[in-house]
């Protein structure tokens, strides 16, 4: 296979782990026999210092040009002034609606191995294994913003059409599908208008769907048993604002932001490729990143827009290996195992991947 790969490693430690995710992707493709190019560009604060905006043309070009995009992360300190407009975060934005990829996919997995690293008591953590849709274009995040009454006032307005909650509905139950057959939708529907309408069109998409399992939940009850019995839960379906707190919240599931990967995804195969943590400047160029969400992220690209899916999941299974090793690296590191910088790690996982 030939495939046109856009890279926008962006801030903070976005370049240490996006570098991991590409070592282990040309482990494939050696191993595997295809050919990946690799087309770098520019996005959030770096973009900002070099040209002046968080999402360059020449940039936007490229991705809609290429297969599928591979992301790091935006901003940091050094853009954080809120009295400027132009911030790093609204180049992931524009990407997100400039390339029209309205459901984000997070997929949370417990590895047993891992059970030490959460808070949360390994009993209530075993059999864990949900995904988060969450929609990605519309809501309060891209509603009419401003301030009033001589600025002592302000307003964020959330707006969902019909087709916005359909689309990201039938995107969230052909996963059940291919997965346990269980989907919750999220909402407020107790006191948001919006959120009513979600459950109407939830409801209505369900009908279409006999065979899998539905219910809808009230975000605030969701967030209690996200950590009460996160095992319950096979696909969680929300909006845009509701599902960027939840799946923060389930990432401590896993004991670390660093280990959860996330697949932005639109009408065609196209999808952007993430890890779901942010651009941590304080340990960028250090060697201490987790690289494993970005080298999960690459393997969500194999599967969802290259449709390689024994490559991803090989990708996954070397992840695996390299953890029931014992090799950990910062976050994770305890007396038991051995610990690993951020370019060792990515090398154990390209090389078991190379070895097949």
């Amino acid at each position: 296979m030939q495939a046109h790969i856009a890279v926008l490693a962006g801030d903070g430690i976005g370049p240490d782990v996006v570098a991991e995710a590409i070592r282990v992707l040309e482990a494939v493709e050696a191993h595997y026999g295809h050919q990946l190019l690799f087309t770098r560009a520019l996005v959030g604060g770096a973009a900002i210092d070099a040209v002046g905006t968080p999402l360059p043309e020449d940039t936007l070009t490229l991705c809609r040009k290429a297969d599928a995009v591979l992301f790091g992360a935006v901003g940091g300190p050094k853009w954080d002034d809120p009295t400027k407009p132009i911030r790093p975060e609204q180049g992931l934005l524009g990407l997100r609606k400039g390339l029209g990829l309205y459901a984000n996919l997070r997929p949370v997995r417990v590895n047993p191995l891992l059970m030490g690293a959460s808070t949360i008591k390994p009993k209530v953590l075993s059999g864990t294994d949900l995904v988060v849709v969450r929609e990605l274009t519309g809501g309060i995040y891209f509603g009419v913003r401003g301030r009033g009454d001589n600025n002592t006032s302000a307003y964020d307005t959330m707006t969902y059409t019909t087709h916005e909650i359909e689309r990201v509905m039938r995107a969230a139950f052909e996963l059940a599908r291919m997965r346990r057959k269980h989907v919750t939708s999220v909402d407020k529907a107790n006191v948001l208008e919006c959120s009513r309408l979600w459950r109407e069109v939830a409801t209505r998409v369900a009908r279409d769907y006999p065979d899998v399992q539905f219910e809808n939940l009230l975000v605030d009850a969701c967030a209690m048993h996200l950590i009460r019995r996160p095992s319950s839960f096979d696909v969680i379906v929300t909006e845009n604002m509701f599902g960027d707190i939840l799946t923060d919240e389930a990432s401590m599931l896993a004991g670390s932001m660093g280990m959860l990967p996330s697949a932005s995804l639109g009408e065609g195969k196209r999808g952007l490729y993430e890890p779901i943590h942010g651009s941590a400047p304080d340990i960028a160029g250090q060697g201490i990143a987790n690289p494993l969400a970005a080298i999960l992220s690459a393997a969500l690209l194999l599967r969802y827009s290259l449709g390689l899916e024994d490559e991803a999941a090989a990708v996954e299974q070397a992840v695996d290996q390299v953890l029931e090793a014992g090799y950990r690296t910062a976050d994770l590191v305890t007396d038991q195992t051995t610990r690993v910088t951020t370019r060792e790690m990515g090398e154990h996982v390209a090389a078991l991947v190379t070895r097949g």
